[in-house]
């Protein structure tokens, strides 16, 4: 990726985050990030309430002490981004990670992430890849676990993938994008993508979220 194609990161923060005694506005998400060498962000603004993306921002990350109410806030509001949004945020229980995945976001615990895992999740981001970080990922699972949708029902869902399909599934609810599952299984990204567009239609999803949350037996409950 030349210099020039780069991308454009919004870092918004909800009140008070900029001042945090553990959060200091120049340390924020990482000192160095991004480094000056880093070959996929280029550039980077901070913003505070009430949020005004600047055009040209690729990717918004949220750094908030509540997510659902910050993320509501910011997606609901008269200048809502037309842009991938990440949320940061020291919240890891199960209702908060599972309402933020709901909406599209992607969530990186704080002291969860570094900053190549921040980068990646920017670059997914802007190809459709709703990016968790490990805590965030064992947070949405435990919330799939409390769902009421009986064993049956996964079964006959999960029939309808082939065993390939169903690998791929298991990787992309682990919070993997189509490039690292392609490395797990040996498999060109182009292939994984085609996988998963196969796996959308079987599974009536409307992309990767919707898809983990199917597979995962979360839908029931988290549709309104």
């Amino acid at each position: 990726m030349r210099p020039s194609q780069r991308l454009s990161v919004a870092l918004a923060c909800s009140d008070g985050e900029w001042q945090h005694e553990d959060m200091p506005h120049d340390d924020w998400p990482h000192g160095d990030w991004p480094g000056p060498e880093d070959p996929y962000v280029g550039r980077v603004v901070r913003l505070a309430p009430p949020f005004r993306i600047p055009r040209g921002v690729d990717v918004v990350v949220l750094l908030c002490a509540d997510p659902v109410a910050a993320l509501a806030e910011l997606l609901d509001g008269p200048t809502a981004p037309r842009v991938p949004v990440i949320v940061v945020s020291a919240r890891r229980d199960t209702d908060t990670v599972v309402e933020v995945f709901r909406r599209g976001a992607g969530y990186l615990v704080e002291g969860d992430y570094c900053a190549c895992m921040l980068s990646s999740a920017v670059v997914g981001a802007t190809v459709g890849h709703t990016y968790l970080s490990p805590a965030a990922c064992a947070a949405l699972r435990e919330g799939a676990r409390r769902m009421p949708l009986g064993s049956e029902a996964m079964e006959r869902l999960r029939s309808l993938l082939s065993p390939r399909e169903r690998q791929i599934m298991e990787l992309l609810s682990t919070g993997l994008g189509a490039q690292e599952i392609g490395l797990r299984l040996r498999l060109s990204e182009k292939t994984v993508r085609n996988n998963l567009s196969n796996i959308y239609a079987k599974l009536d999803a409307r992309g990767g979220t919707d898809a983990v949350l199917r597979w995962l037996g979360a839908t029931p409950v988290l549709r309104t």
